[in-house]
C-alpha cells in the first residue's frame, strides 16, 4: 500500500516499468491494460456462470477433439474481441482454434504476436474449482504485410512477456516482461487489479508434488520410479512429500509458484494420439516455463528446458515438469537414469 492507503494499481505498475527501461514507448502498457480487460470480463461472467447459462457443454469439438463447454466459446470471443481491436498484435493463436487468426489490414505492421489459452481447466467450473487464463506475446519477426505462423513458433526464451489469471476465490493475474514476477488481485470494489504478490520466488525445493496420478500405470520407468521416490519415508530429505492436484493447470501452478515443489504432466501411453503428453507448447508449457524461471524455478520436459523447445506446429504438445529447481533437476536425473534418451 502507498502513502494513502491506496493499492498499486497493474497500470502504476507497468509505468514504473517504463521508467526503468527508457527504450520503453508505453505500447505494452496499453497490451496488458487490454489483458487485464479481458480478465475482468471473464472473470465476471465465471463468477455467475451458473445464471446466466454459461454451464454445459455447447455439443461441438475444438481442434483438440474436446468438447467445447460454454465458457471455453464465451472466453475466446472475449479474447479474441480485445485482442483483435487492441491494435498491437498481427497475429493470434488459441488452443480454440485450429488456425492463426491473422488480424484486418490496417494492423498488419503490428509489433506482436499472441498465444492464448482463453480458459484453462474449463471442465471444473460446472464443480466450482479454480479455472484460469494463459498468455504467451512474441515481438513479432516476420518482414511483410501480414504476419505468419514463423511470429507464433518461437522459443520460449524469446518471450516478450507471459501471464496467467487465476479466477477462484479471488482474481488474480500474475505476469512478467523478463524483469521477474508479481501478481496483483481485482478490487471488485474498484475494478482495479491491484499489487498483491510483489516479486515472486519460488523455493529451491518444495516438499509437494502435482500430479494426475491416475496415469501411473501409463508412465515411463523413470516417472513412475520419481514419483514412488517422493512418497518414500526419508526423515533427512523431509519425504514424504505432500500431494496436491487440483486438475486445473493454472490453480496447480500457481501454488507450485507460490509454495515451491513440482508440478508435473509427463508423457504417456494412456492415448496414442498425445504420446507427448496433454500440454501444449504454445499456450501453457512456454509462458509458465517463462514465468516458472523468472521466478528462480525450472521447466523441463524431463531432458531439457522448456524454453528451448523450438516449436513445429501450433498445437504441439511436449512433457512438463516445473516447479523448485532442486525438484526439477532431481526429476530429470531419474529420467536420465532409467529412461536414457527415450
Amino acid at each position: 500500500m502507498d502513502g494513502r492507503g491506496l493499492g498499486v494499481t497493474l497500470t502504476r505498475h507497468i509505468w514504473e516499468e517504463q521508467q526503468i527501461h527508457p527504450e520503453a514507448t508505453g505500447e505494452f502498457s496499453d497490451i496488458l491494460n487490454q489483458v487485464a480487460w479481458a480478465a475482468k470480463v471473464i472473470s465476471r461472467e465465471v463468477n455467475k456462470a451458473g445464471l446466466v447459462d454459461l454451464l454445459g457443454y455447447t455439443g461441438e469439438r475444438n481442434v483438440q477433439g474436446e468438447e467445447v463447454l460454454k465458457l471455453d466459446r464465451y472466453a475466446n470471443e472475449v479474447w479474441m474481441s480485445v485482442l483483435r481491436h487492441s491494435g498491437h498484435f498481427c497475429i493470434l493463436a488459441s488452443e480454440e482454434l485450429a488456425e492463426p487468426v491473422v488480424f484486418p489490414p490496417k494492423w498488419r505492421k503490428a509489433k506482436y504476436a499472441i498465444a492464448i489459452d482463453p480458459l484453462d481447466g474449463s471442465s471444473n467450473i460446472d464443480v466450482n474449482v479454480s479455472i484460469g487464463s494463459i498468455f504467451a506475446i512474441h515481438r513479432r519477426v516476420s518482414e511483410g504485410d501480414e504476419g505468419t505462423p514463423d511470429d507464433l513458433l518461437q522459443p520460449g526464451r524469446r518471450l516478450a512477456a507471459a501471464g496467467y489469471v487465476v479466477y477462484g476465490s479471488s482474481t488474480i493475474l500474475v505476469l512478467s516482461t523478463g524483469n521477474g514476477v508479481h501478481g496483483f488481485t481485482l478490487d471488485p470494489s474498484v475494478g482495479e487489479f491491484l499489487k498483491s504478490h510483489p516479486d515472486i520466488r519460488i523455493p529451491a525445493r518444495g516438499k509437494t508434488y502435482s500430479v494426475n496420478e491416475g496415469n501411473f500405470p501409463y508412465w515411463s520407468e523413470g516417472v513412475r520410479r520419481f514419483v514412488a521416490h517422493m512418497k518414500e519415508k526419508d526423515s533427512s530429505s523431509g519425504r514424504p512429500y505432500g500431494a496436491r492436484y487440483i486438475g486445473s493447470m493454472v490453480a496447480d501452478m500457481h501454488r507450485t509458484l507460490l509454495k515451491g515443489g513440482i508440478f508435473m504432466y509427463p508423457a504417456d501411453t494412456k492415448d496414442p494420439r498425445k504420446p507427448h503428453g496433454k500440454l501444449r507448447l504454445l499456450y501453457e508449457c512456454a509462458p509458465m516455463a517463462f514465468l516458472c524461471e523468472q521466478a528462480g524455478g525450472a521447466a523441463s520436459t524431463g531432458q531439457g528446458p522448456v524454453l528451448d523447445v523450438v516449436p513445429e506446429s501450433l498445437h504441439q504438445r511436449v512433457p512438463f515438469f516445473a516447479g523448485s529447481v532442486e525438484n526439477v533437476r532431481e526429476a530429470e536425473e531419474f529420467i536420465a537414469q532409467y529412461d536414457g534418451s527415450a
